[in-house]
């Protein structure tokens, strides 16, 4: 993507379903050398607010922009919308926030139910035991305690026979409509970016998503190939939106990249999403 300096606008840490803490995301970011970093947990602002309130914010070499990533529905495809550059302390978004938490919380007491209906010998304890201080609680999570107690081979299997949509253990969720998550998103201040259009699996859908006040469009990303990129780059020239990207690091040893800075985009691309907090300036 040039020879700027490398950004990274799509990261998760262990307040959602990444295996880094945020300040090992933060060293990792460092040693990579990235100059922007949003971090971008699912349904949740938590991970910022403790970097912010742990005293952590990185200013001086690695500049943090604040992030999330609502995962929405729309015709039965999983839309994400990405948030950047919001206030992380807006009464409205930490409503929806805790509302989507504790949704998440009883969508997971009755998918370990079910599991237990279908036999496997697995409890709310032991998926508590890898998802650490993560709120939002997930699949990802569930299907990591299931390879761990040796229920299943590995996390593919086990989305794949019994968590995906379809199969025996899926719960359906609560899940904010694309164009509430875009108004959220701009009440708090911030600017709504519609995740890895590719995976929304429906170029016409993510056509008229683009019909909602989307500030950018994630155009780079790891699944995305020449192709992609390039009809994606002219879909968001069309709607006039930024052009934005990210790795979507989870850290985790099935996801590909196995690194932060591996996948990275030109800091001219982050840059407008970046304002320092006052607090800092």
């Amino acid at each position: 993507m040039g020879s700027a300096m490398p950004s990274d606008m799509h990261v998760h840490t262990t307040f959602s379903d990444g295996r880094l803490t945020p300040e090992e995301i933060v060293a990792a970011a460092k040693a990579a050398g990235l100059t922007y970093l949003a971090i971008t947990d699912h349904d949740t602002v938590d991970g910022i607010r403790h970097l912010y309130e742990d005293g952590l914010y990185p200013l001086k070499t690695l500049r943090l922009i604040p992030g999330i990533e609502f995962s929405c529905e729309e015709d039965e495809h999983d839309v994400h919308i990405l948030g950047y550059d919001f206030d992380i302390y807006n009464q409205e978004l930490a409503d929806k926030v805790n509302e989507l938490s504790e949704s998440r919380w009883t969508r997971f007491s009755r998918m370990m139910a079910r599991l237990q209906e279908l036999g496997y010998s697995i409890t709310e304890a032991d998926v508590m035991q890898i998802a650490g201080s993560s709120r939002s609680i997930g699949r990802a999570h569930v299907a990591r305690a299931l390879v761990k107690k040796g229920l299943m081979p590995t996390v593919h299997d086990a989305f794949e026979k019994l968590l995906e949509h379809g199969c025996p253990a899926y719960i359906p969720h609560f899940r904010l409509q694309p164009a509430e998550a875009v108004a959220l998103i701009r009440r708090a201040g911030g600017i709504p970016v519609l995740a890895h259009p590719k995976l929304v699996g429906d170029d016409e859908l993510v056509s008229s998503l683009l019909t909602l006040d989307f500030g950018g469009l994630e155009v780079y990303y790891p699944q995305h190939d020449a192709s992609d990129t390039a009809r994606y780059k002219a879909l968001a020239e069309r709607h006039a939106l930024r052009l934005t990207g990210g790795s979507d690091f989870h850290a985790l040893p099935h996801r590909e990249p196995k690194e932060l800075g591996v996948f990275t985009i030109d800091d001219t691309l982050a840059e407008p999403f970046f304002h320092p907090p006052e607090a800092l300036e």
